[in-house]
Formats: structure tokens, C-alpha cells, sequence
């Protein structure tokens, strides 16, 4: 069983969120799939196999099935550029059809998912008061021209804004208290974002949902929030950069590209590394 290991959202080869592929000729069950994920030990194993003209996909971090992973997605990308050739590939996951693009020039993997549509919605204030609680903050610490959000690209995400790098930086929480929220509300991850310029964010994501205290590079969330900034009229101009990863060592970039219908898929790309050469 030849799983490769690849690191996502990479910057310049180095850091990137690291992710487990396992690329078969038929999928294992899920109890296998979960122990080979735990095994691994990222964040999220994508596992994939030959279904029609595409690929069918399931993603499993540590302690639970995900219903989306963008870096998972995108190391999947890299791997089939890998096996395959260049190419663009169709994804059938659990609850929607997606593509993923894969190149290889020399050394260097890169890839692009498309995401699933996209939508935001605002939550009930005892909601964002929880939220706020969990980390520390107050209202005086948010961004008020990014309103908190529920947001969703393939997986349900929480957003906070900050108005400051160092609040970012300040970033801490109870890693049970986190699941248990969570778990409970159905969320993916918590996504703290703040916006340098229009264009470029540095964020941090909380995914205690998966037993994870922080992922350093978040594709799925990536897509969302990038949905979300359209929802809202952010001054985008079409795309948004992000660097995350930076306050945990493991710096990451992701890029998204924005179109302008409502709910449309967004497109999600970087760098990949092959952690094995």
C-alpha cells in the first residue's frame, strides 16, 4: 500500500500542510480507511480510486470523516499529475462533484481545485458570543467590515475577523472545549483571518473538530471564506492571497480566484511537495 505523503500550499519547497494520498484500484472500507488515516496522522488522508471517467474520493483526518479537504484535495491533484500526467481531474466526493488540477514541471508540483459552491450566512449572536468566549476575545477585537460568519465551501467553517496581526498571533483555546463546540455545530474548522490589504490575509484555523489544535494551510476554508468576501462586496478584485501557517512554523500560501456570480465555485491552487524525495 503505497501512500505518499505531500505537503500543500508550500512556499518556495518549503512548509505547507502536510497530507496523506493513498490512490487505489478500489477504496478500502471506512474502518480501514479511518485507521490508515490515524495511522498517517495529518490532518487528513485523501483516499481515492478509479470510478467512470473520474476519481472517487473520501477524506479521513485522525479521528473523523471530512466531508471536503482543499489541502488534501490539492495534494491529490499532485499526486495524479504525478501518476497520470498533467491533467484535469473529476472528483466524486460524499456530497458533491469537484475537479482538481495537477501539473508537474521538474521538480516542482503545483495544483488547483475547484470548490463546491459556495455560501455565508450571519450567526445568532449567543453563537459568535460562544465563539469570542472560546478564544479570549471581545467585539472589540473584530474587524466590523468582515462581519462573523457561517460560511461553507464544501464543509462548514466559522469566521472571525480580526482587526489586528497581533490578535492573530495571540491565538489560543481549549483544544477539548473547541471539539466539543465543534463537534456540536457541525463545523470543520474556526477560520481567524486578518486582512493586510484587500488581497492578502493572513489567517489561522482552528480544527479541533479532527483532534487537530491548528492546520497550516486550509483549502476548504480558503474556498469559503473567499465565497464569503464576495457575499459581503469585499473590494477582492477577483482574488484574494493568503498566508497561513506563519505563527506555527509552517508557513503556507494559497491563492483563490474569485468569479463573480453568486455561490459559484472558487478556485483554490499552490505549491505541493512531495515529502518522500
Amino acid at each position: 500500500m503505497n501512500i505518499l505523503r505531500i505537503a500543500s500550499f508550500s512556499e518556495n519547497g518549503a512548509g505547507g500542510n502536510p497530507a496523506g494520498v493513498l490512490i487505489a484500484d478500489v477504496l478500502p472500507d471506512a474502518s480501514e480507511m479511518q485507521r490508515i488515516a490515524a495511522d498517517v496522522g495529518f490532518s487528513e488522508t485523501a483516499f481515492a480510486s478509479p470510478e467512470g471517467q473520474g476519481w472517487r474520493v473520501r477524506y479521513f483526518s485522525p479521528e473523523s470523516e471530512v466531508p471536503f479537504c482543499g489541502h488534501a484535495t490539492i495534494a491529490l491533484g499532485a499526486a495524479l499529475a504525478l501518476q497520470e500526467g498533467d491533467g484535469i481531474f473529476a472528483l466524486a466526493l460524499n456530497q458533491a462533484n469537484i475537479t482538481v488540477e495537477g501539473h508537474r514541471n521538474g521538480d516542482v508540483l503545483t495544483a488547483a481545485l475547484q470548490s463546491p459552491p459556495t455560501s455565508s450566512k450571519a450567526p445568532a449572536p449567543e453563537l459568535l458570543s460562544e465563539v469570542l468566549a472560546l478564544f479570549g476575545y471581545s467585539t472589540g477585537d473584530l474587524n466590523p467590515a468582515i462581519p462573523s460568519a457561517l460560511i461553507n465551501g464544501g464543509a462548514d467553517h466559522f469566521v472571525l475577523a480580526l482587526k489586528s496581526r497581533q490578535a492573530l498571533a495571540a491565538m489560543t483555546y481549549d483544544l477539548d472545549a473547541g471539539r466539543s463546540l465543534m463537534i456540536r455545530e457541525g463545523w470543520i474548522t474556526i477560520l481567524l483571518a486578518y486582512a493586510e490589504t484587500p488581497q492578502l490575509f493572513h489567517t489561522r484555523n482552528a480544527f479541533a473538530s479532527g483532534g487537530i489544535y491548528e492546520d497550516p494551510a486550509t483549502g476548504a476554508s480558503t474556498a469559503a471564506f473567499a465565497g464569503y468576501l464576495r457575499d459581503i462586496a469585499w473590494p477582492h478584485g477577483g482574488a484574494i492571497d493568503i498566508i497561513q501557517g506563519e505563527d506555527m512554523g509552517m508557513r503556507s500560501r494559497l491563492h483563490a480566484d474569485i468569479p463573480a456570480a453568486a455561490g459559484s465555485s472558487v478556485r483554490v491552487s499552490g505549491e505541493a511537495r512531495l515529502m518522500d524525495l
